[in-house]
C-alpha cells in the first residue's frame, strides 16, 4: 500500500463519501449530521480559517466537548492545510496556558460549556489569539469571538483541499503529561490513512451498515480513531456524547442509537457490569466491542461474552503510534492476552541490554510501523528517547508465548523487582479481579520493615461486596507465584485514574511516601 507525494487526509475523506452525500455520518446530542453536510461544514470551517488570516501549517487549539462540531472542526482545519492541536476538555487552565504558548496557537475552537475555563487560560499565558470561534455559546461572547455557526455561514466553502504531502504535519495530540510537562505529539495526514487501512478496516471489519459508538473522547488518539477515521473510511454512522461515559449514560445511547460496535476501556466495562441497569442482551444491536487504554482483565471481557454474546477484542495502541498495533481478532480472542501484532507492524521486545528477549520472558516493548509519530514538538530529548531510528519504544513491558500472542506485563516505570525477580502489578491486580467481590485493584511496590520491596494491592469492593485483608491475600497466594502476592493490602473507595480511565499507580506510590 502506498499514498501519493501530495496527500490531504481531509479532502481523501470528502471524495471517498462523494456519494454518500445523504447518509447519517454524526449523531449528537442535539441531531444529526450528514455526510453532504459533514463535507459542506468542514469546507465552511477551512474557508473561515483563511478569511481570519490563518495560515497553512499554523496551529489550531481544538478544545471542544464530543458533538458534530468536532469532526467539522477538525477535518476543517485539515483541508485548509492547518494544524489542529486536539486537547483534553478536563484539564485546568494552567493547562491550556501552557499548551496555548507550547503550540503557539493562533486560533482556538472552543465549546461554549469550556470557553470560561479557557478565558481564564488565556488571561494567564503570554501568548495571544487571533481567532476565536465559540460553538453553541452559553452567553455573551467576549471581545473580537464569533460564534461557531455564524463564522460558517459567513464564508462560501472551500472548493478543494490546500494541497499538503503526505508526510505534512496535519495534527497534534498532547501525551497525558503524567511524568512532567504534556508532549505535544506531532502526526502526520497520512498515519490517520494508515490506521485506517491497517487496523480499522481489516481488523475491525467496519462497514458503512455499522453504527460506531467511543467511550473514549475524539481529542484521545483512541477515540479519534474509532469516532472519526475508521467509521468515515467506510461511510459508517458514528454516536458522539459530550457528557462522560458514566454506565447510565453509555447505556442510554446502547439502546436508543443501536451502536453495532463499542469502544471502550477496562474501567468502563467493569463498572458497566457492576452496575444494576445492564442492560439485556436483546436491548442491544452490539457485534463487537474494543477495548485499550489497559490490558483487559479476562475475567472482565468473559463476563461480557456470557452477558451479550459479544467479543471484547483487547489491544494496545498509543499516542505516539495513533492507534492500535497489537490486537486480538474477532473470533481469535484469547483472553488476558493483548493478541498479536497487527499487520503492518513490527514488534520487538527487549531486554535491558537491547536485545530481543526469548518467549516467556519480559521485555521493553518497541514497534516499527508507518503510523508513528514525527516528533515531540521542541523536545529534542524526549523524541530522541522515544523514537529510535524507525523504531518507537512506548514504554511498556510484555512477554510473547511460543504462538505469539502478547500479554502485558505493566508500565516500565510500574514493574516491581520482590526477591530479585520481575513482578507485574497487572498480573496480580488480574488476579484479585477475578474475586467475586472484587471491581478493581491496583497494585504498587512498598518496602517492608527490612527495607524490601514487596507488594501492595489497593482494592475496591463491588456495592454489596465483603471480603476480608486475609481471605484476598489467600484468594492470590493459591493462583499465583508465592512471592507475588500483596504483603500489604487497602480497602479504598475508589483509585486515582486519568480521564482516560487508566489507573494512576503513581500517585499511589506518592500516597505511600507521604503516609
Amino acid at each position: 500500500m502506498t499514498l501519493p507525494p501530495r496527500f490531504n487526509f481531509a479532502g481523501h475523506l470528502f471524495e471517498l463519501n462523494r456519494e454518500r452525500a445523504a447518509r447519517t455520518a454524526y449523531i449528537d446530542d442535539r441531531g444529526t449530521m450528514s455526510y453532504g453536510q459533514l463535507d459542506e461544514r468542514s469546507r465552511r470551517l477551512a474557508a473561515a480559517l483563511q478569511a481570519a488570516g490563518i495560515r497553512r501549517e499554523e496551529r489550531v487549539l481544538l478544545l471542544m466537548l464530543d458533538g458534530n462540531d468536532w469532526p467539522v472542526s477538525f477535518l476543517g482545519s485539515l483541508y485548509a492545510g492547518v494544524v489542529p492541536v486536539a486537547v483534553n476538555t478536563l484539564l485546568t487552565p494552567d493547562d491550556y496556558a501552557y499548551m496555548l504558548d507550547h503550540s503557539r496557537a493562533q486560533a482556538v475552537l472552543v465549546s461554549g460549556a469550556l470557553l470560561p475555563t479557557l478565558q481564564e487560560a488565556m488571561s494567564r499565558g503570554g501568548h495571544e489569539v487571533r481567532t476565536l470561534l465559540v460553538s453553541q455559546p452559553a452567553g455573551a461572547l467576549p471581545e473580537g469571538a464569533q460564534e461557531f455557526d455564524a463564522a460558517l455561514a459567513a464564508v462560501a466553502p472551500l472548493a478543494s483541499p490546500v494541497t499538503t504531502a503526505s508526510d505534512d504535519p496535519g495534527f497534534w495530540l498532547y501525551s497525558s503529561g503524567s511524568t512532567g510537562k504534556p508532549k505535544g505529539t506531532v502526526h502526520t495526514h497520512a498515519n490517520l490513512w494508515w490506521t485506517a487501512e491497517l487496523y480499522g478496516k481489516p481488523v475491525l471489519g467496519l462497514t458503512e451498515d455499522d453504527v460506531c459508538f467511543s467511550a473514549a473522547k475524539m481529542y484521545f488518539a483512541y477515540g479519534l480513531g474509532n469516532a472519526l477515521t475508521f467509521p468515515l473510511s467506510v461511510g459508517a454512522t458514528v454516536v458522539l456524547m459530550a457528557e462522560r461515559p458514566t454506565p447510565d449514560a453509555t447505556f442510554r445511547r446502547w439502546v436508543e442509537h443501536k451502536p453495532t460496535v463499542f469502544f471502550g476501556a477496562p474501567t468502563g466495562f467493569a463498572g458497566m457490569l457492576a452496575s444494576p441497569k445492564l442492560p439485556p442482551r436483546e436491548a442491544v444491536a452490539l457485534r463487537m466491542c474494543s477495548s485499550a487504554g489497559e490490558a483487559l482483565p479476562g475475567e472482565i471481557a468473559q463476563r461480557f461474552k456470557a452477558h451479550f454474546g459479544c467479543e471484547i477484542i483487547d489491544g494496545i495502541g498509543s499516542t505516539e503510534m495513533l492507534h492500535i498495533f497489537i490486537s486480538n481478532r474477532p473470533g481469535d480472542v484469547r483472553y488476558g492476552t493483548t493478541g498479536r501484532p497487527v499487520e503492518g507492524y513490527e514488534v520487538e521486545l527487549r531486554g535491558e541490554d537491547g536485545r530481543p528477549v526469548p518467549d516467556g520472558e519480559v521485555g521493553d516493548l518497541y514497534i516499527r510501523g508507518p503510523s508513528s509519530a514525527l516528533m515531540y514538538w521542541a523536545n529534542r530529548e524526549k523524541s530522541r528517547e522515544t523514537f529510535q531510528g524507525g523504531w518507537t519504544k512506548s514504554g511498556d513491558k510484555y512477554t510473547r508465548d511460543a504462538d505469539g500472542y502478547y500479554t502485558y506485563a505493566g508500565r516500565s516505570d510500574d514493574m516491581l523487582k520482590v526477591s530479585g525477580i520481575y513482578v507485574s502489578p497487572f498480573e496480580v491486580e488480574a488476579t484479585l479481579m477475578q474475586h467475586p467481590a472484587v471491581l478493581e485493584a491496583a497494585v504498587i511496590g512498598k518496602e517492608d520493615a527490612d527495607g524490601l520491596t514487596k507488594t501492595k494491592a489497593f482494592v475496591v469492593l463491588k456495592d454489596g461486596g465483603a471480603a476480608t485483608e486475609d481471605e484476598l491475600k489467600a484468594f492470590v497466594k493459591e493462583r499465583l507465584a508465592p512471592y507475588k502476592y500483596p504483603r500489604f493490602l487497602e480497602f479504598v473507595a475508589e483509585l486515582p485514574k486519568t480521564a482516560t480511565g487508566k489507573i494512576q499507580r503513581f500517585r499511589l506510590r506518592e500516597k505511600e511516601r507521604q503516609a
